[in-house]
């Protein structure tokens, strides 16, 4: 492989760290306005339009972080893995971004079976992730300590994403609410709730991608 190929790879897997921490703080930002009461309810809910398009950023991001992982490790030499299985591990990842992607930008009765799957399929990854990097430690699979050591650290940040999900289920109706009724002080503290539980669960994601990018750049044996 060329010089110019292996920088572009190598950049390509940077861009995840990169976009993942970017997008998850212009979110955790735009959330501040979204329960600022001296903002319009107009301008709350363009907060929240402007939260769920750049939460996108560290989705999309988390489900890159795999394939492009795989392609550098197989072209820098520390992994032997053959060029039909990247492309069939691509295939698979790129199918569930549009997944991802098909849940956010769908409403209504018929995305809940799109959300259902995409909820499966981070479970089977959290499982895949886990299970090959505490095999990679314990030698039972061929793995450099710092490739299974990051596929840990992605399974954690797997999921945290699935803990944030729970924790993120009572926004949805007081979200409901606060459009149809505007404003209100039980409305506002359920949406203030919210925000404080997950901001904890959020910052210990971002210190394990932290933890991933030492790893990538350190490579350990």
């Amino acid at each position: 492989m060329s010089p110019l190929a292996l920088a572009l790879l190598t950049l390509l897997h940077l861009l995840v760290p990169i976009y993942w921490l970017g997008g998850d703080l212009g979110a955790f930002y735009s959330s501040r306005f979204l329960v600022d009461p001296n903002r319009t309810l107009a301008e709350r809910m363009m907060a929240l339009t402007i939260l769920n398009t750049i939460d996108m950023a560290p989705r999309t991001a988390l489900i890159l972080a795999l394939p492009t992982g795989l392609i550098l490790a197989a072209a820098k030499g520390w992994l032997a893995l053959p060029g039909p299985l990247l492309a069939l591990v691509w295939a698979g990842f790129l199918a569930w971004l549009a997944l991802a992607w098909a849940v956010h930008l769908r409403h209504g009765p018929g995305a809940e079976s799109l959300r259902r799957l995409d909820l499966a399929i981070r479970y089977a990854v959290f499982a895949a992730l886990a299970g090959s990097g505490a095999a990679g430690l314990a030698g039972a699979l061929a793995l450099p300590q710092f490739i299974a050591l990051k596929l840990l650290v992605l399974a954690g940040c797997v999921a945290l994403g699935l803990v944030v999900r729970r924790q993120l289920v009572p926004l949805f109706p007081a979200i409901v609410a606060l459009r149809r009724d505007g404003p209100t002080p039980a409305v506002d503290a359920v949406i203030r709730g919210v925000i404080a539980v997950t901001q904890p669960t959020v910052m210990i994601l971002w210190a394990l991608v932290l933890v991933a990018s030492l790893l990538g750049l350190a490579t350990p044996v």
